[in-house]
């Protein structure tokens, strides 16, 4: 997992809840890097289950609704950081629906070894999405928040139905239609 989900994440704690929660997450969790992480290093997931799992036992909130905060901020980030990600569309089914084809295809090129989701379109009109997500690490709550931002970012309202298709959530049916 590429470091900057890691940074960004450390960040959103502190930003939340404080610099000591990063402290005490890092300190109970397990972590070969020992914590330490750079934006272009390469990390494993199982230190973000770490992570997660320990900010999940301080606080009493749920891995998942941790991944759609998580989610919405990182959002920011690729606002500032990668502006041409989002203005290239003027409609967020149209950008949703490019995730696979061509969004994550602009990721790989700035970091080529990156493990995405996979997104597969199964219906698109012009106001509504249904799309199969999978992955192995089941952050379908991640790309919900990112979703959420997505819409807000186009002015645009939307409702978002997620079904679990594997109990696990790596694979996940999205139902996504807009409205007035």
């Amino acid at each position: 997992m590429k470091g900057i989900v890691f940074t960004e994440f450390l960040e959103l704690v502190e930003t939340k809840f404080g610099l000591e929660m990063v402290d005490t997450i890092l300190n109970e969790s397990e972590l070969p890097s020992n914590g330490v992480y750079t934006a272009v290093g390469t990390y494993s997931f199982a230190e973000m289950v770490s992570l997660l799992t320990n900010l999940s036992k301080e606080t009493g909130l749920v891995i998942d609704d941790l991944l759609l905060v998580y989610g919405e901020h990182f959002f920011t980030i690729v606002e500032k950081s990668y502006p041409s990600f989002l203005t290239q569309y003027t409609d967020p089914i149209e950008m949703l629906s490019s995730i696979e084809n061509h969004i994550h295809v602009e990721v790989r090129k700035i970091y080529p070894d990156a493990e995405l989701p996979t997104f597969t379109i199964e219906e698109k009109t012009s106001d509504s999405l249904v799309m199969i997500y999978k992955s192995s690490r089941a952050m379908h709550a991640f790309g919900r928040g990112l979703m959420n931002k997505t819409f807000e970012f186009f002015n645009t309202k939307a409702t978002i139905l997620v079904e679990k298709l594997k109990e696990n959530g790596t694979e996940v049916k999205f139902s996504i239609a807009t409205y007035e």
